[in-house]
């Protein structure tokens, strides 16, 4: 009873953290979606080179946006034609960096860290989408711009597109109900609509698996995490590793917890692996990357932050050791969840919950564009 009391507190906590980023980045992603021409992804981001890939890195790099967050904006670039590299490149700069976690890292560690931890996670998110665009190339066309049929409308997007989808399906062909789409609804409809009704349904079940994962997984965590990585020496960069993947942290709350393990006496670059496969992975977006990109792209996304994250962190504790540079003084740490977090976690999984039970009460409509 003990410990399933501490895994309701567990989720209830990760919701709140989570649950207004969530929101956020949906409404994000949804004026993105009517105000961004589609054309212009597709321009920028939708062909499979170099190029395509440093962009997406430098636009998602200042956008104050978390490892949850990030998942429906990546999910609306990807829709709006953006290669598979693009994406992902974009789904790792993204929660990693950002205005507010790269102010808050100067003022934790100084300069040299934070410049450190700018230009690595820009390697790591290009040298990703980079070999995504190499070895996992995409097959066919998978904007919402670009329809065959009906058949793989919904295959690429779900076994049962949304009404936002369908709306989108029947706008740009002549179709069975083409006629019905000449009415244009408000901007901030066509927003909401696209964002809990499209981005958000495409989403609901890997989110809901990732939240309850994450909430086992942070029970399981040990209290005396700092003492562990201290015994573990070498072995605290694969600890590290194992605990960040999963988890759900995001870039700016990561700080002081990776100045902890630094004051606790873990090493900067054993506390830089946490620092940046933390905020770059969780088990909801692994979830996302799977089901979006397909199982090849989720080993180059996680094999690329596994790898660079540990690299990177012998680099910087080669550095620190060179010039006997210390970070700075920790910070505190961030008060309980406010009201407004805790209805945000309410409207987010009311949403994941109605996206759960609907194929249970709702058959498949049997024309393209069913009421």
């Amino acid at each position: 009873m003990e410990y399933l009391t501490l895994f309701f507190s567990a989720l209830i906590d990760l919701s709140n953290d989570m649950a207004i980023y969530i929101l956020f980045g949906l409404i994000f992603a949804g004026v993105m979606h009517e105000i961004v021409p589609e054309t212009l992804v597709t321009k920028h981001l939708g062909k499979e080179n170099i190029w395509s890939v440093i962009k997406s890195t430098i636009f998602g790099i200042p956008l104050p946006v978390c490892s949850c967050g990030v998942i429906p904006l990546a999910t609306s670039i990807k829709k709006s034609g953006a290669s598979k590299g693009a994406t992902l490149s974009f789904l790792i700069s993204t929660p990693i960096t950002g205005v507010d976690s790269i102010m808050a890292t100067y003022g934790i560690f100084g300069w040299v860290f934070t410049l450190y931890r700018a230009i690595t996670s820009m390697i790591i998110a290009m040298v990703a989408g980079i070999l995504t665009n190499l070895f996992d190339k995409d097959v066919g066309a998978t904007s919402v711009s670009v329809h065959a049929s009906t058949t793989k409308f919904s295959t690429t997007f779900s076994a049962t597109p949304s009404k936002a989808e369908r709306s989108s399906f029947c706008a740009s062909e002549t179709s069975c109900c083409a006629s019905s789409s000449t009415h244009k609804e408000p901007f901030f409809m066509r927003v909401f609509n696209y964002a809990f009704g499209t981005l958000l349904a495409d989403i609901a079940k890997p989110l809901f698996w990732g939240l309850i994962i994450g909430a086992l997984i942070t029970v399981a965590i040990p209290s005396n995490l700092s003492e562990i990585l201290v015994n573990y020496a070498w072995l605290s960069y694969v600890i590290a590793i194992i605990i960040a993947v999963p988890m759900y942290v995001c870039a700016t709350a990561s700080l002081p917890i990776a100045a902890g393990l630094m004051l606790g006496g873990v090493s900067a670059g054993a506390a830089f692996v946490f620092l940046s496969a933390g905020p770059a992975t969780n088990t909801v977006t692994i979830g996302v990357v799977k089901k979006m990109l397909g199982t090849r792209s989720l080993y180059i996304y996680l094999g690329s932050i596994v790898i660079g994250s540990i690299v990177f962190g012998l680099g910087l504790d080669y550095i620190f050791s060179a010039t006997n540079i210390d970070p700075k003084s920790l910070v505190e740490m961030g008060e309980k969840a406010g009201l407004f977090a805790m209805v945000a976690s309410v409207v987010l999984w009311g949403f994941v919950l109605w996206y759960l039970v609907k194929p249970y009460f709702r058959k498949t409509e049997g024309s393209c564009c069913g009421a």
